[in-house]
């Protein structure tokens, strides 16, 4: 497994890290001793970097990695989230709130100091306002954190954040479905030695190319009641392209699938090969999945020709379907 330093920290991350977005049950049912087999198979597989949040599963995201990871040295870096819980979102910010958040976040992770604390989604306009910051830094500066950045929905988002001083790294919506971002934001990210975190590198899956449009999903997973945005964002799910019209795209692609990679590998490499991203943070809901994605980064750069038909597909067949802020 490669590593690359986020942003302007000294924190070595692995190419390929764990989302656990899925670990809160949010994707579904999943069992105890599931999550454990994914995470220690993660370890295992040289993953060192751990993205969370304080509402994914209303906690039990970070108390599963508290459980399995907190007291182990050295300890592997994990990130997590605030913003989107009860009493913050969408209004309803203070910095008595967030520290209160942290302290209840380091509880479940068991642990003393987050090593990487996000705005999750916070409206644009709180961002805008920028006071948020500073209580980060605060936060910052009495030890609680070590570092802080933002998970955004938007180009804008990403440009406002990166006028901020000392953040470190912004998490986006990235995969060759969703592609807005290289031209408008990575230059800037790099510019300013801001670390990029690629959530969604598989659009919910649909990249991986195991779908048809015949398949469904749990009640409680987001791809079931979010895919058209009932409840947040659609661009988190499905990248914000209808489900029906992603499985064809994807069919679509898979011809060009180099020999060695899988649809998703090549999906993955293609982000792993613009030099502005640090970390990829695909889910996984089996050993078997973690294995495959770590297995990314050992796989050389994708030609350049394909990088081209890639960026030509999206612009000719995929920009026009995506739905949502962006």
């Amino acid at each position: 497994m490669q590593r690359r330093t986020l942003g302007n920290s000294d924190l070595h991350v692995s190419e390929v890290g764990l989302g656990c977005w899925q670990l809160g049950g949010d994707f579904g049912p999943i069992e105890a001793e599931t999550v454990g087999a994914i995470i220690h198979t993660a370890l295992s597989s040289d993953i060192n970097f751990f993205d969370t949040a304080d509402v994914y599963g209303d906690g039990a995201s970070e108390h599963f990695l508290g459980d399995h990871l907190g007291a182990l040295q050295p300890r592997p870096l994990i990130a997590t989230k605030y913003g989107r819980g009860g009493g913050a979102y969408p209004d309803g910010y203070s910095e008595a709130h967030m520290r209160d958040s942290v302290c209840r976040a380091l509880e479940r992770l068991q642990i003393d100091t987050l090593d990487l604390l996000q705005l999750h989604c916070v409206p644009t306009e709180v961002m805008r306002d920028g006071a948020i910051f500073d209580w980060l830094r605060r936060l910052q500066q009495e030890g609680h954190i070590r570092y802080f950045g933002a998970s955004v929905e938007t180009v804008e988002e990403g440009l406002i954040c990166a006028e901020q001083e000392g953040i470190t790294s912004l998490q986006v919506i990235f995969n060759t479905f969703r592609q807005k971002v290289v031209e408008e934001l990575l230059p800037v990210a790099e510019a300013r030695n801001i670390g990029i975190i690629a959530r969604l590198p598989l659009a919910s899956g649909l990249l991986s190319g195991r779908f048809s449009e015949q398949s469904r999903f749990a009640e409680s997973d987001h791809r079931h009641f979010n895919r058209d945005g009932a409840a947040f964002n659609v661009g988190e799910t499905f990248a914000g392209i209808p489900f029906s019209t992603g499985v064809a795209l994807v069919r679509e692609l898979e011809s060009r699938v180099p020999e060695g990679y899988t649809m998703a590998q090549m999906a993955m490499r293609w982000i792993l090969d613009q030099p502005a991203v640090s970390t990829i943070i695909p889910g996984a809901s089996s050993p078997e999945q973690v294995r495959a994605n770590a297995a990314v980064s050992d796989l050389p750069p994708l030609p350049e020709a394909l990088h081209q038909a890639l960026t030509d597909f999206y612009h000719d067949k995929v920009k026009q379907h995506i739905r949502g802020v962006y």
